[in-house]
């Protein structure tokens, strides 16, 4: 299974990655910093400068609905902040 679960695509994001060539991910809970950076750098052929990693808890949910009040939970998950040498660009958008 690969490390990089999916790119996160904010208006956040999106901002950072135009100016300052950070681009953020969803990732393995259990991948560490040099397992993530080597998967940048493989799956979009760019040079990785640093990663810095943070976990979201999850957080209790409350819906209110016809047949009743709904409570859950959404998933923790681990995200990377991937920093690229300056004039790499990864394209989220090539495959569309």
């Amino acid at each position: 299974m690969s490390i990089l679960l999916k790119p996160i695509i904010t208006e956040k994001m999106t901002n950072e990655s135009e100016l300052r060539n950070k681009y953020a991910f969803k990732v393995q809970r259990e991948a560490n910093k040099i397992e993530i950076k080597d998967a940048v750098e493989d799956a979009y052929g760019v040079t990785v400068e640093s990663v810095n990693t943070m976990v979201h808890p999850g957080k209790r949910k409350t819906r209110y609905t016809k047949t009743g009040i709904i409570d859950g939970n959404t998933g923790t998950y681990k995200k990377a902040v991937v920093t690229v040498k300056d004039g790499d660009v990864i394209d989220f958008y090539s495959n569309i």
